[in-house]
């Protein structure tokens, strides 16, 4: 199985409580601040010194300590967007404030990049550390907006992502896939899994198998091979006859993880489709048998 990895990705939670709201995995910030301390970014702007605060709150192990450093950030800078989007994952205690919150974050990253930044940087976002707070503000705003009921400024949020990055650090193009087919959008689904068709990811590989069953596709069995060969524990997990495991950080391509992590994110669409998961189960188990002979 092929072992490259790539970031795990969270669903929102079900109900918004103080210690359990709209939140997911960013990047590990720690590796930012020594990229920044290699390139000698540290200098005295308020914005810098916002930042580097971030990162103490990033390291430390206690909930409040983490609140207080990103209010102090603030208190430096009000353009640190990482410090409303801490308050958003750590500090709201509904959805709508966490979603409050990421409205700030996204305007003050916006606001610290400036125009010249947006026109320097459209196209290669992520690839530049100035960015990633304003990416990072993004995602969460369009996590906080699809949770909130707004799932079509949640699917442009993500859409405009795309657009500010192709090479999708983030991986936006997995959680856009799930929104768009929620949304019963396959039009634009269909584009979107057809861009990524040579993508090895259980992700896109699978749900291009579920449309074509939709669809009754000619060439859906060719598909269900190609997706098969990506992941091969999806199917059984899909019907429960493989139990799922529990998702810890990154994910490995082609393992259990990545399997789990599909079937937590694409599994509902999967079994409320009539007849879905008994033919992905029917299909992979001929493949299994050739297989094996």
């Amino acid at each position: 199985m092929p072992t490259s990895k790539k970031p795990r990705k969270k669903t929102s939670p079900k109900k918004p409580t103080a210690d359990n709201i709209v939140a997911f995995a960013p990047d590990p910030r720690g590796v930012e601040e020594s990229m920044t301390g290699m390139f000698g970014s540290h200098t005295n702007d308020p914005l810098d010194q916002a930042q580097e605060i971030m990162y103490e709150a990033w390291d430390s192990a206690v909930p409040k300590q983490r609140i207080v450093l990103a209010q102090k950030a603030l208190k430096i800078s009000p353009l640190c967007a990482d410090a409303y989007n801490l308050l958003a994952e750590e500090h709201a205690k509904t959805q709508e404030e966490a979603l409050g919150y990421y409205y700030k974050a996204v305007e003050a990253g916006k606001e610290a990049l400036g125009s010249d930044g947006f026109k320097e940087y459209s196209g290669h976002f992520w690839g530049f550390l100035e960015t990633r707070p304003y990416m990072r503000a993004r995602l969460g705003l369009g996590e906080a907006l699809w949770v909130t009921g707004e799932k079509d400024a949640a699917i442009e949020n993500f859409k405009e992502m795309l657009e500010l990055n192709p090479g999708d650090n983030q991986g936006i193009r997995y959680v856009l896939a799930a929104k768009l087919l929620n949304a019963g959008r396959m039009n634009e689904l269909k584009s979107l899994l057809t861009s990524c068709a040579d993508e090895a990811s259980a992700d896109i590989q699978y749900t291009r198998a579920l449309v074509a069953y939709l669809e009754d596709a000619e060439d859906a069995e060719a598909i269900v091979k190609i997706a098969w060969e990506t992941n091969d524990y999806v199917p059984g997990m899909l019907s429960g006859r493989i139990p799922t495991i529990e998702l810890q950080g990154y994910i490995s391509m082609g393992g259990k993880d990545e399997a789990s992590g599909y079937v937590e994110i694409f599994g509902q669409p999967w079994k409320q489709t009539p007849g879905a998961v008994d033919w992905i189960e029917s299909q992979t188990s001929l493949l299994e048998h050739k297989k094996r002979h």
